[in-house]
């Protein structure tokens, strides 16, 4: 199956074709011209969205979410900028920081590399690429990544330079328009791209776009995470700017549109948790993720309270917003009723009764106790939970997963109590998680005929290695956010400590193997993007809290509901 491409004169006469023989909903000149749009830039970062509680959404709302000038855009109700709201340009010459250290010197060599890895099409920045690595094969390492492209964006909305994150949202955009097949199937219009390359041709003076939706992956399975990282960044660049423009564009308001209408659509399932297969997100090959894995499920979360932020009240976009509301209520009681664990939990499930039908069941998904892993009984703190891996029917996936962790705090699917039980367990497991580099992307490995199983004896994600253990530099900026928001910023400069001391001489890698991180990840890229830019963005972060509002959203006391009464039998 070959990718598909966009051939683009770069003197502006355009030529839009792929190897399906597509014809994109939007013409390349008529994204230039968005790109060339004059727009304004409030870099005194004026209130740009606003934080209502559902209970408003569901009775009633003005016609428009965002106002056309930002005077009146600012007189939304925004709870966030109390404490969250962003702040100053922070990163290159800050005498010293608030959180109480000087800056670095390995900041300005980080700043240096990530512009280094800036990717351009048609003269204009439109990403960053994966990793600029010239001792290893590139394989995908060349392209630009939507969900490694986050960390990078972020870093440079904190910095004050939105352009490049402008120039990707509405670049991802057009890609999300055309027809994406594998072999003979059709994907769904509103799938986003995990990445795409551009390849110069001086001799015949144009640039080409190859879009990879899945039909080159490992396993050849489409990014669930893309669409949800896409909605992310644009709220994220909205309440950096004050820019409410780009999200009202209509092209902004249908891919929104098109992304949820993927995610909730009517179906056979019974749970409002999204269905997904192994390799859909950030652990892209066969790891045992399949089914309800909790980072898909706190991003589809999180993007879900983004949207209702930045989709207008107009005839197409009410019928979506009242949709997100009921899915954000069940979602919510879901995931905090049966995805949460903490030793009071893991105690009832332990003396869980099998094979009840009723109503009033207690072990709903019928999970056999003596399938609980040894492993989980010594992990739990007395103080201290967290949410687990995957919840389906006689399976539960105990294993500790820090993107789906971190996220559920950001997005507040973490109670205040359950986000605090979150902070109190990466402290109390601090050398089975952070260890000598931060963080593990799940915990514990699997391995021995556990690992031949659920891998397929995945010759790279043996164990403590890559997905299967590995520690992740890039999830450092997740876990500063985290620690931000629950008020626990000392966890995160520990942290940060522990990288600084090592990321400059390692060369900025991938990952790390080990049982402590203690090892240049055996496959590991060099100068890997996402993970300079994950530690810029948790520099400045602690340096400035004020950041924190890109990326947290506040609790929404409406999503707390009752517990459900239910009877013992149908009354017809």
């Amino acid at each position: 199956m070959s990718a598909l491409t966009m051939d683009m004169p770069q003197n502006g006469n355009v030529r839009s074709t792929d190897t399906l023989g597509n014809v994109s909903e939007f013409e390349e000149c008529e994204f230039s011209k968005l790109l060339d749009r004059p727009r304004p830039l409030n870099m005194e970062r004026q209130r740009s969205c606003d934080e209502r509680s559902l209970s408003e959404l569901s009775i009633g709302i003005s016609p428009r979410l965002f106002p056309k000038n930002v005077e009146n855009s600012s007189r939304l109700t925004d709870h966030l900028d109390s404490t969250f709201s962003p702040g100053r340009k922070s990163g290159f010459n800050t005498p010293m920081s608030p959180s109480g250290f000087d800056p670095h010197p390995m900041v300005n060599e980080a700043w240096e590399a990530l512009r280094h890895s800036l990717v351009y099409f048609r003269g204009q920045p439109v990403g960053t690429i994966a990793a600029l690595d010239n001792s290893e094969e590139n394989l995908n390492y060349d392209q630009v990544f939507l969900r490694d492209f986050v960390p990078s964006a972020l870093a440079f909305l904190m910095n004050g330079e939105p352009e490049i994150v402008r120039n990707f949202i509405l670049k991802t955009l057009r890609l999300q328009s055309w027809e994406k097949k594998i072999d003979r199937f059709q994907l769904g219009e509103g799938v986003m791209p995990a990445s795409f390359k551009v390849l110069h041709d001086p001799i015949r003076n144009y640039e080409t776009l190859i879009a990879d939706f899945g039909e080159s992956a490992i396993g050849r399975v489409a990014p669930v995470d893309s669409g949800f990282w896409w909605i992310i960044l644009l709220r994220a660049y909205t309440k950096s700017t004050g820019d409410t423009s780009l999200a009202e564009l209509p092209e902004c308001q249908k891919g929104m549109r098109l992304i949820l209408g993927l995610c909730l659509s009517e179906g056979f399932d019974t749970f409002p948790t999204l269905l997904c297969a192994d390799g859909c997100c950030m652990i892209d090959r066969r790891m045992g993720v399949y089914g309800y894995p909790i980072e898909i499920q706190a991003l589809f979360f999180m993007a879900l309270r983004c949207a209702l932020l930045l989709l207008k009240q107009d005839d197409e976009g009410k019928e979506v917003v009242e949709r997100i509301v009921k899915r954000l209520h069940a979602l919510s009681y879901h995931m905090r009723s049966y995805f949460w664990l903490d030793l009071k939990q893991l105690n009832d499930i332990y003396r869980y009764k099998t094979e009840e039908y009723s109503h009033t069941a207690v072990n709903k998904f019928n999970v056999i106790p003596d399938s609980l892993p040894e492993w989980v009984f010594d992990f739990m703190p007395t103080r201290g939970g967290y949410f687990i891996g995957n919840v389906s029917p006689a399976r539960m996936d105990f294993r500790w997963f820090c993107l789906g962790n971190c996220i559920a705090i950001l997005s507040s699917l973490a109670t205040p109590e359950q986000s605090t039980a979150i902070m109190d367990l990466i402290e109390s497991r601090w050398e089975e998680l952070i260890g000598e580099m931060p963080v593990k992307v799940c915990y514990p490995a699997i391995e021995s005929h556990e690992w031949r199983i659920v891998t397929g004896c995945d010759p790279k994600n043996t164990r403590w290695s890559y997905h299967n253990g590995g520690s992740w530099p890039v999830l450092l900026w997740l876990l500063t956010a985290a620690c931000v928001k629950t008020g626990r910023p000392q966890i995160a400069r520990r942290a940060i400590e522990i990288a600084e001391s090592r990321l400059p001489k390692d060369s900025w890698p991938e990952y790390y193997d080990g049982k402590v991180g203690r090892y240049i990840g055996k496959q590991a890229r060099k100068n890997q993007t996402w993970s300079i830019a994950g530690y810029l963005v948790a520099r400045m972060m602690l340096e400035d809290p004020s950041h924190l509002g890109m990326v947290a959203l506040e609790e929404d006391k409406q999503l707390k509901p009752p517990l459900l009464k239910r009877s013992n039998s149908w009354t017809l």
